[in-house]
C-alpha cells in the first residue's frame, strides 16, 4: 500500500462519494473543512451532466458547503470543452439529449443546438445534426431518442458525456445515461464516443484547471469502472470509497486496483489530517 504523501491536489466524484441523491453522505462538511485546512486545490468531477455549476454549486450550500464555480467539472463542460476543439461551434449542429448541465456548455462554447423533432408537424422543415450528444434525461421521450436515431443513422456522430449504466439514489440505483446510449447503439449499431470517465480525456482536463502534476494528483471516487479506471488511465492515484456502486467483492473480477479502499470520506478526512 503506497503511503499517503506527496497530494497537491484532489479529483472529487460526487454521486456515491458526497452524496445519495439528495441526502448527504455523514461527514460532507468535515471534510470539505479538511481540505480548505490543508489548502489542497480540488475539482468536483462528475460523470453527471444534468446539472449546471451553479446548481452544484447551490446542491452543495444546502448541505452547508461552499464551492466556487471553477472548482467544478461536469462530464456536460467536458463534452463541450472537447468538442470545441475537434470542431467549428460556428459550423456544427448538434442534437442533445440531456438537461441544462449537457445543453448549456455546449451554447457557451458557440454550439447551435436544434429541436426534437415533432413527428405529427410534417409541413415544419427538419433541421439536420452533425452531431448527437447524450447525457443523463429525466424527461427522456419516444421523440428525443427517434430524433437522435433518424440523426445518427443519416450520418451523424454520437457523443456520450458518459457511459454510466446506473447511477445512485436515495433508494438505491437507477437508470443513468449508458442505459440510454445502449438504446441508441441498438437502434443505429453506432457506438459512441465517450468523453467521461473512465476515459482519461475528463480527468486531464482536471488536472490542467488544477495545475498540477499527475504523480501530486488523487483521484476520489465510488466506482472501480469509471472513476478508478480512469485514474489508471490517466497515471494517477486513486480512492475507492463504499459508499456508492463498487465493493471490495468487485475487485476479485478486474485486473486493475485503485491505490487505497477506504470505507468513506469520513476516513480521509482522518487520514488528511494525520498526514
Amino acid at each position: 500500500m503506497d503511503s499517503f504523501t506527496k497530494i497537491k491536489a484532489l479529483i472529487i466524484d460526487m454521486d456515491g462519494v458526497l452524496w445519495h441523491g439528495d441526502q448527504p453522505l455523514p461527514g460532507l462538511s468535515e471534510f470539505f473543512q479538511a481540505i480548505r485546512d490543508k489548502k489542497l486545490p480540488f475539482i468536483l468531477a462528475t460523470n453527471n451532466a444534468r446539472l449546471t455549476p451553479d446548481e452544484y454549486i447551490t446542491k452543495l450550500k444546502n448541505m452547508g458547503v461552499s464551492v466556487a464555480s471553477h472548482e467544478i467539472l461536469t462530464s456536460g463542460m467536458a463534452t463541450a470543452f472537447y468538442l470545441a476543439q475537434h470542431y467549428n461551434p460556428v459550423s456544427t449542429k448538434i442534437f442533445v439529449i440531456g438537461e441544462n448541465g449537457a445543453r448549456q456548455p455546449l451554447i457557451d462554447q458557440g454550439f447551435s443546438l436544434i429541436d426534437t423533432y415533432q413527428f405529427n408537424d410534417n409541413d415544419k422543415p427538419l433541421e439536420a445534426a452533425d452531431l448527437v450528444v447524450c447525457g443523463l434525461d429525466k424527461e427522456l421521450s419516444w421523440e428525443k431518442l427517434s430524433t437522435a436515431t433518424i440523426n445518427i443513422r443519416a450520418g451523424a456522430k454520437l457523443i456520450g458525456t458518459n457511459g454510466d449504466t446506473t447511477l445512485p439514489s436515495e433508494l438505491g440505483l437507477v437508470l443513468g445515461n449508458g442505459a440510454i446510449l445502449a438504446a441508441l447503439t441498438a437502434a443505429t449499431n453506432v457506438q459512441p464516443t465517450i468523453v467521461g470517465k473512465p476515459e482519461p480525456i475528463m480527468y486531464q482536463q482536471a488536472v490542467t484547471l488544477l495545475g498540477s502534476k499527475p504523480s501530486e494528483t488523487i483521484a476520489i471516487g465510488d466506482r472501480l469502472d469509471t472513476d478508478i479506471l480512469g485514474a489508471v488511465r490517466t497515471n494517477i492515484r486513486s480512492i475507492m470509497v463504499l459508499t456508492g456502486v463498487s465493493s471490495k467483492q468487485d475487485l476479485q473480477h478486474i485486473d486493475y486496483k485503485p491505490t487505497w479502499i477506504m470505507p468513506d470520506i469520513r476516513e480521509i478526512t482522518r487520514t488528511l489530517i494525520n498526514s
